[in-house]
């Protein structure tokens, strides 16, 4: 197999730009997708290779911002190398970029669980027409909006032994990222019974993902799952998905019921979905009857709205670095001193149905 030799960029240049790399074993796709990207002031590929082992290598030295990455490969493919990939490089963006992984489809859902942050449909080899590039600079830049500087979270020993809350759970709220729907799945297994209140979710997912997730998310519980809409009532044993397009929020009306409300503006952070603006409004409806869950995903949405719930008496738990694929939501709002226990998935439910006093 050729070697691939790295793309030499000035330092400078590159200064502000998403470094890239790109993973195809079509050398006329990386050509392609080279092109396109450093066409764009926003972006740089500073790498190129036909394998998942080379790109594996070239992570071991090298840190990057973005990573195209092509399902079908010689030898490994890629979403074998996903995990592997962010494990590397957990702070990266991984869009997968491939023609046999259409969006909706259980490919790309299973390329979402393993972590990837989009899915991007690629046309043939010899049909790039002039739409593909500006719709693939308009999907890699949802992906990196007002990106906050990363700096190093505190490493935080998990906890388990805490009081009980101050008022029964009223509403429960989880937020999760890059990773999550994997820890959805564990989360909702270790349900041993209903909740008895609303169940609202932020999972940071593109729209056209958001119906195709609910269905998969309603296999892997026994509660009703729906994609949020304006003016839903809540009501328990319920989840209410928020979609790709939109923060999920919630107010009480006239009556004293609570419904949804979804708004359009993203967070200062770039989020949209957000986990801050749904966990604020709970704070906001819900008082101490609010208790957030945010389990794995990049960067920090959820933790101005964490502070929002304890705030207002509500309480957070949050997932374990070890079990996280990326430990920077749920690692902010440990290092901030907001959570009342750190744990594996699995075992969340049951301490949120203890400590909410609603399963004996």
């Amino acid at each position: 197999m050729t070697a691939i030799m790295p793309i030499h960029a000035s330092p400078k240049k590159d200064a502000g730009k998403v470094r890239t790399l790109v993973v195809d074993d079509s050398v006329v796709v990386r050509t392609v997708i080279e092109r396109i990207l450093n066409a764009d002031p926003r972006y740089i590929v500073v790498h190129k290779t036909n394998s998942a082992e080379h790109a594996l290598g070239y992570l071991a030295d090298h840190a990057v911002d973005l990573i195209l990455l092509d399902i079908e490969l010689p030898g490994q493919s890629g979403l074998a190398a996903l995990p592997q990939v962010l494990r590397a490089n957990p702070s990266v963006k991984v869009a997968i970029l491939s023609g046999k992984c259409e969006e909706g489809s259980a490919a790309a859902v299973e390329a979402l669980a393993l972590g990837a942050s989009d899915i991007v449909s690629k046309p043939g080899s010899g049909s790039f027409g002039e739409q593909f590039p500006q719709a693939l600079i308009e999907r890699l830049n949802r992906l990196f909006g007002d990106r906050p500087a990363a700096t190093p979270l505190p490493r935080v020993p998990a906890q388990v032994m805490v009081p009980p809350a101050d008022a029964p759970l009223a509403c429960l709220g989880i937020g999760a990222s890059t990773g999550g729907i994997h820890a959805l799945g564990q989360l909702f297994q270790g349900l041993a019974a209903p909740l008895g209140v609303p169940v609202l979710l932020t999972q940071h997912l593109p729209l056209s993902f958001t119906g195709y997730f609910a269905q998969q998310l309603s296999r892997m519980t026994s509660l009703r799952v729906k994609v949020a809409e304006t003016g839903d009532l809540l009501s328990p044993d319920t989840i209410y998905v928020a979609p790709g397009d939109a923060n999920l929020q919630v107010r009480r009306g006239l009556h004293g019921r609570v419904n949804v409300v979804l708004t359009p503006e993203r967070t200062p952070a770039g989020n949209l979905p957000g986990v801050d603006p749904m966990f604020a409004s709970m704070a906001e409806v819900y008082g101490a009857g609010a208790a957030g869950i945010v389990l794995t995903g990049m960067g920090r949405d959820g933790t101005v709205g964490a502070r929002d719930i304890v705030a207002a008496g509500g309480w957070i738990v949050a997932q374990d670095e070890a079990s996280s694929v990326v430990w920077g939501m749920p690692g902010s709002v440990a290092g901030a001193g907001l959570t009342c226990a750190v744990m594996e998935p699995s075992t969340i439910m049951h301490f949120v149905a203890r400590r909410g006093r609603v399963v004996a």
